[in-house]
């Protein structure tokens, strides 16, 4: 809890125990090395790695779904775009940050979804945020799936609902905990594509149960808008929940739209509560001109070729294939995703960098980032690599694998 304190008050001495002195400037961070060791020992160290403006790595760790980042018409529509509006939003949205191209992409989104609204955010992770902790509270109940995205568990933690975490994809397990649950006010949290592994939640029975309980359903379509659904309209409009009244949707706009930002999707009254109570949007500088144009190029582009959601789809499944056939325990990707475990963290991050070695550069996914506990190469397709990209990568993957008995 934290108490008022006068700007002129001082704080009472504290005996420290055992005789202990307050610890010098100089050392107040000396358990931050603590902690860096214990993480070296895991095999859990990590650094930043700055990309080159082109790339001598053929990239299957990012999330361009479909190879749009660097289109030409979606990189000059964000040039345009900070041209025109200037090179930040100057304020957060309710302030000086809304612009003309911030309300046509919400306008757009709605469009191409069939949502009735949208509001957009100035990341994915602030639009869960905002879309969990506005539309909870310590009146309701949430249930979550296990595996679902850090900005989803942030947003849960801030929300200060009763939150349970059931097991992976198991509706048998939410509707217990929705069943059961001590408030009447209740939302099921899920990831559609889930970003380990690439499997789908159930959303059809999920929203069954849901309207069975009175409850709402929040889907976070980060890794399926884009790629599922009619011409990559998402999991979501898929499964014939977007329009739901009972329905909110989350998603992204940087990874299939190759862009930068996020938006909420759903009822107008959801959407005008968001407006008018979401903290990550009240108090967030809004998205940049640029991105806002290129996220509107961006869908575009995907209105004009919807064929590059099939595509990609198509590609993931090849890559997937390829590799079971070489004996390597990979996953089944119900989008873009696919994972393929490691023996160990220490494993994953050699396999990752002998992949990068040979020219291909792949996810690593240890622990925390991993629910489960097991250590992945996560690997994503393209829409735009080709036949002798996809036979280079399975040859260099394959090749560069540890031996499963280390």
């Amino acid at each position: 809890m934290i108490s008022a304190c006068r700007p002129d008050a001082t704080l009472p001495y504290v005996n420290l125990p055992g005789g202990q002195s307050a610890a010098e400037p100089d050392n107040v961070f000396d358990w931050l090395d603590v902690e860096a060791e214990k993480r070296a020992e895991a095999g859990l160290v990590r650094r930043l790695r700055p990309r080159p403006s082109q790339a001598a790595e053929l990239d299957l760790a990012g999330n361009d779904y479909l190879g749009l980042a660097r289109d030409k018409r979606v990189a000059g529509a964000a040039a345009a775009a900070a041209l025109r509006w200037g090179a930040g939003a100057t304020g957060s949205r309710l302030v000086t940050g809304s612009t003309e191209l911030h309300a046509e992409l919400e306008q757009e989104l709605t469009k191409f979804t069939g949502a009735q609204a949208a509001l957009v955010f100035s990341s994915g992770f602030t639009a869960n945020l905002g879309a969990i902790t506005a539309l909870s509270g310590r009146d309701s109940a949430i249930v979550t799936d296990a595996y679902i995205h850090a900005s989803l568990i942030e947003g849960c933690r801030l929300s200060r609902a009763d939150v349970a975490a059931i097991a992976h994809n198991d509706p048998a397990a939410v509707a217990h905990a929705l069943r059961t649950r001590r408030h009447r006010r209740a939302m099921v949290v899920t990831d559609s594509v889930f970003s380990v592994d690439g499997d789908i939640a159930p959303l059809p029975e999920l929203a069954g149960l849901c309207r069975e309980t009175g409850a709402a359903l929040l889907v976070d379509d980060a890794h399926g808008f884009g790629v599922l659904g009619e011409g990559g309209r998402g999991a979501v409009h898929q499964a014939g929940l977007s329009k739901a009244p009972d329905v909110v949707t989350t998603i992204t706009l940087s990874k299939s739209l190759g862009a930068q930002g996020g938006a909420v999707l759903g009822p107008r009254k959801v959407i005008r509560h968001l407006t008018e109570t979401a903290r990550s949007f009240i108090f967030d500088t809004a998205l940049a001109p640029a991105s806002a144009g290129a996220a509107l190029a961006a869908l575009g582009v995907l209105r004009e070729e919807p064929q590059r959601a099939a595509h990609v789809r198509e590609l993931a499944q090849r890559i997937a294939d390829r590799l079971t056939e070489a004996g390597l325990p990979v996953s089944t990707p119900d989008a873009a995703v696919i994972s393929v475990r490691a023996p160990s963290p220490d494993d994953a991050l050699g396999w990752a960098a002998r992949c990068a070695e040979r020219g291909i550069r792949v996810g690593c996914f240890r622990p925390p980032s991993v629910p489960d506990g097991i250590s992945r190469l996560r690997l994503t397709a393209r829409a735009d690599l080709t036949e002798a990209d996809v036979d280079r990568a399975v040859n260099v993957i394959t090749a560069t694998a540890p031996d499963p008995r280390s």
